[in-house]
């Protein structure tokens, strides 16, 4: 068995000297056959003290996944492809582009020794298991968030096509209070920079959460369509995201959500996924698009209940890619670390057009993390039983085409609607829409249930009694 930093396989016949092995390439270049006029430049962002912070022992999130990444895209060499951008951090201001003002002064503020005397503000701001407060919490924010808004900006200057940041994808954050592990939402930060010059952007979430605080920030717009895969029985994290959610006044119609249930495999995903997005983009036209590209949606992920593989997950991106449209290429959520930097590794390769070899490299730090098959493919589906029938799929894919059709095509834009406010509310008017929303939910939760219920008598066999 080899050892983290090379040694003997028994699987293979010859070696070569370690001065050839440092100069053999790991990938194959890939000819593009979509389009030969698009030939992306390609940027990655990060920062080094990401994976610095931590946000507790028996916490899920662990930032460590993006050193796990970081390894191996130099260990693959495809740094070498790409122009690399160690990036600074959000300041206040860029932070207060979307946040509110208390909360940021908070996140500023509380730290662990000094929480206690924040008890009003700990439930006010929703802090607790799932956001704790934990040692540089406010600095680890700027910092994944700053280097998406460095990928945004490569984008709007067009030095990038393909702007990659792994540590940003933060979609749950709102814009009062952090949510789901986030406390800045680094990706309404780049959407609203990303606005200033492009008329229309195409948010699209793969994570198996939905991407909620993305789709509440721009409800009221129609300048941003948001588009989400996730799971949804109403109860499952966050507990939104139904087909039925539309967007409100100018946004209606401009937010798309794909509710999927347990165990759902390859060939279904990316079926589904090709199905919607292709009319999608031919009818919205974005002028930038998007991509959170969450591990959690993989197979055996620790909060998964998908049956993903990584090449399928990277289809969807790839596939995206295709329409060369800029495109900004942000992680998320993902709970199994060293599956989480395989399939981030991977898609990095998918936008530089290489093939990389299956066995991940013998000059990998940490490479243990990835025994016993040491693969960047293992494989991670038929874990769960798939819930998602074809009669379900195919019932939700005509819901979700009806629903692009009443997009009418791309909308015309005043880009007089200069971001930050792009909804131009007043506080009070703001809270006038989140109580009529309010509302909205309540009916539609009875609404669902009502739909439940026939939905299982449906389900029921011939003379099956449904409790």
């Amino acid at each position: 068995m080899p050892s983290d930093y090379g040694g003997f396989d028994a699987g293979v016949t010859f070696y070569s000297d370690s001065k050839t092995q440092k100069h053999t390439p790991l990938y194959e270049p890939i000819a593009s056959n979509f389009n030969s006029s698009f030939n992306p430049h390609v940027s990655y962002h990060y920062n080094p003290e990401v994976p610095q912070y931590h946000y507790g022992v028996r916490h899920p999130m662990k930032p460590f996944r993006l050193m796990l990444t970081d390894h191996l895209v130099v260990a693959y060499k495809l740094h070498e492809r790409m122009d690399l951008y160690k990036t600074r951090r959000a300041t206040k201001e860029e932070l207060l582009e979307f946040h509110a003002e208390d909360y940021v002064n908070f996140l500023q503020t509380v730290t662990p020794d000094n929480a206690a005397k924040y008890t009003n503000l700990l439930k006010k701001f929703n802090i607790g298991d799932d956001c704790p407060v934990f040692d540089g919490m406010y600095d680890y924010s700027t910092i994944y968030a700053g280097a998406s808004l460095d990928a945004s900006r490569k984008l709007i200057a067009g030095t990038s096509d393909i702007a990659i940041n792994w540590s940003g994808g933060l979609h749950h954050a709102k814009k009062y209070e952090p949510s789901g592990f986030c406390y800045v939402n680094d990706i309404v930060l780049s959407i609203l920079n990303l606005l200033r010059v492009h008329p229309r952007v195409l948010y699209i979430d793969i994570d198996i959460h939905h991407g909620d605080g993305v789709q509440d920030a721009f409800y009221l717009t129609d300048r941003v369509m948001t588009v989400s895969f996730h799971k949804y029985n109403g109860e499952f994290f966050p507990g939104t995201g139904n087909y039925d959610e539309t967007g409100v006044g100018k946004g209606k119609h401009f937010a798309l959500n794909v509710p999927l249930r347990d165990g759902i495999d390859d060939e279904s995903y990316i079926r589904l996924f090709k199905s919607v997005m292709e009319p999608l983009i031919n009818s919205f036209q974005p002028t930038c698009i998007v991509q959170q590209c969450g591990a959690d949606s993989l197979g055996g992920d620790r909060l998964g209940v998908f049956n993903l593989n990584i090449k399928a997950h990277g289809e969807c991106v790839k596939f995206i890619k295709t329409f060369g449209i800029p495109l900004l290429v942000l992680g998320g959520g993902g709970y199994t670390p060293r599956n989480v930097s395989r399939l981030w590794c991977y898609e990095t390769s998918v936008m530089t057009d290489v093939k990389l070899q299956s066995r991940l490299p013998d000059q990998l730090p940490f490479r243990s993390f990835f025994q016993p098959d040491y693969s960047l493919h293992p494989n991670l589906g038929d874990r769960i039983d798939n819930k998602n029938t074809k009669k379900y799929l195919e019932n939700l894919r005509i819901q979700l085409l009806e629903s692009i059709r009443y997009l009418g095509g791309a909308p015309s834009v005043s880009m007089s609607e200069i971001p930050p406010d792009i909804q131009g509310l007043s506080v009070e008017e703001e809270e006038q829409v989140l109580e009529r929303l309010s509302k909205q939910s309540d009916f539609e939760e009875m609404m669902e249930g009502r739909r439940f219920w026939a939905e299982e008598k449906d389900n029921a066999r011939t003379k099956e009694l449904v409790d």
